[in-house]
């Protein structure tokens, strides 16, 4: 039995590692465990390859320029990896995404050059290029515009424009028309210069991409990350129709499905269809400061970090609502402190996590778990609602709309049926928020004029700091 033979059977060994390191993903136990089976899997796939007769005709040159193409790459990774903060996660996400997107695409364009130059066009591998190659343009582009609206170089408000809809449209359809043209070239049907159309297919792609991400805002990125997730995965697929690499097929459609399934459970979570995310654009008028007081003369009452220790420090039950001010804050390790503290005074803390809050999916846990908080006490929506009505002090920090009870009772409210975290059920809350201003549904927030609710303004981590200090002050 020849290496050759061999090959095959690593790469389905490969596929059944990812198909493992995935099931490990799904807990927080076997997580590590499960990165290791698929990282092992991976690092088995690229060994092979390197033995395939199929990449051996390329020549010595193809060899030396993927060996070097590896080595900045997982330099590129380990560095990124290791250098940057959890608070940033959500920007390296859309990054890897990009980068698999933009591979795809490439894989494309390259296989479609090359079977101009042998002449063996077929319909059928050409329907597949273009396919890669529009998805994974459109990959590349939105998660770059994700990747600037999370690392702040572009607005992350909600871009609106006139003719916005009919632009996307046009551009969409010009896409499809000239996909369909190559597809119809290759079959005989028609006679194009293929070549140029490829390449303003590319720039199609790349401006779809760039129309479909740019009116969403910052507030819709796990939503947004996820779905570019599965398109990525997706053109990874089609990435390996065009090379008949059952391979490549596995992987892509396993981040596909996972992507897909993981953008229907955010929206649900938001109580909004995808499309509604992705044309609709909730919020476009976010960032409107919320009056001291409403029109019944309900008013905002502030505290100070002394009174909100007073209020932790005597609770039997606590629980936590962190939100995307708390990860700006990198405030994370402060409240690991503090909730230390309290339990120290024997105080129970837990972890209220909404399926949306931050800017990617499991944000709030991946922040909280690198500040050593234990995965236990991080309990979904659906885990922790029914217990806030007997919790002595419910403490938000950096979250707003989902903590917002006008999405039971206002049908008005652009938020109206988003599920919420049953904030206001507690016998007393404290939020803690910069300023008065509202969230990305540009919406008051009537928790903040509930007479149980005190206000501790600053930033997340330096006001929690203040309560810590005032806890040990107390002590």
């Amino acid at each position: 039995m020849d290496i050759q033979s061999w090959i095959p059977i690593v790469y389905l060994v490969a596929a059944v590692s990812f198909i493992l390191g995935l099931k490990g993903l799904s807990g927080p136990t076997t997580a590590v465990m499960g990165n290791r089976i698929a990282a092992t899997g991976m690092l088995l796939a690229v060994a092979a390859t390197f033995f395939d007769r199929t990449f051996q005709e390329y020549g010595t040159n193809a060899l030396w320029l993927t060996a070097g193409g590896m080595v900045i790459g997982g330099v590129a990774g380990v560095a990124g990896g290791r250098l940057v903060k959890m608070t940033a996660m959500p920007q390296m996400v859309a990054l890897f995404n990009g980068a698999g997107g933009g591979s795809a695409a490439l894989v494309s364009i390259l296989e479609y050059m090359h079977a101009g130059e042998t002449g063996t066009h077929e319909w059928g591998s050409v329907l597949s290029t273009v396919l890669g190659l529009i998805i994974g343009g459109i990959s590349f582009a939105g998660s770059a515009i994700a990747f600037g609206k999370l690392q702040g170089i572009i607005s992350a408000r909600a871009y609106k424009y006139p003719g916005q809809a009919l632009v996307t449209v046009a551009v969409f359809a010009s896409t499809i028309v000239l996909g369909a043209a190559l597809v119809l070239n290759a079959a005989g049907a028609i006679a194009i210069d293929g070549a140029t159309v490829l390449w303003i297919l590319l720039g199609l792609a790349l401006v779809f991409g760039v129309v479909l991400v740019m009116p969403i805002g910052g507030a819709d990125m796990p939503v947004v990350i996820s779905l570019l997730n599965a398109y990525t995965g997706l053109a990874v697929a089609m990435a390996g129709f065009v090379l008949n690499n059952h391979l490549l097929i596995v992987a892509g459609t396993l981040v596909g499905a996972a992507g897909t399934i993981l953008t229907q459970l955010m929206s649900k979570a938001m109580n909004r269809s995808l499309a509604n995310v992705l044309f609709a654009g909730v919020g476009a008028a976010a960032g409107a400061a919320v009056g001291p007081k409403s029109d019944d003369g309900r008013t905002v009452r502030e505290v100070s970090a002394e009174d909100t220790a007073i209020l932790l420090g005597y609770a039997q039950q606590v629980i936590v609502v962190p939100g995307y001010g708390m990860a700006v804050a990198q405030a994370q390790h402060a409240v690991r402190e503090l909730a230390d503290l309290l339990e120290s005074r024997g105080v129970n803390v837990r972890y209220a996590i909404h399926p949306v809050a931050g800017r990617m999916p499991g944000h709030m846990n991946v922040l909280l778990a690198e500040a050593n908080i234990p995965y236990e006490k991080l309990l979904d929506m659906e885990q922790i609602n029914d217990d806030f009505k007997n919790t002595d002090v419910a403490l938000v920090i950096g979250a707003n709309d989902v903590t917002n009870p006008a999405a039971r009772a206002d049908r008005s409210s652009p938020i109206y049926g988003m599920p919420i975290l049953n904030v206001d059920q507690s016998r007393n809350i404290v939020v803690i928020k910069r300023s008065m201003r509202s969230g990305f549904a540009g919406i008051d927030n009537e928790l903040y004029l509930d007479p149980k609710t005190g206000m501790l303004f600053g930033d997340a981590k330096a006001a929690v700091e203040k309560v810590v200090q005032e806890l040990k002050r107390a002590a």
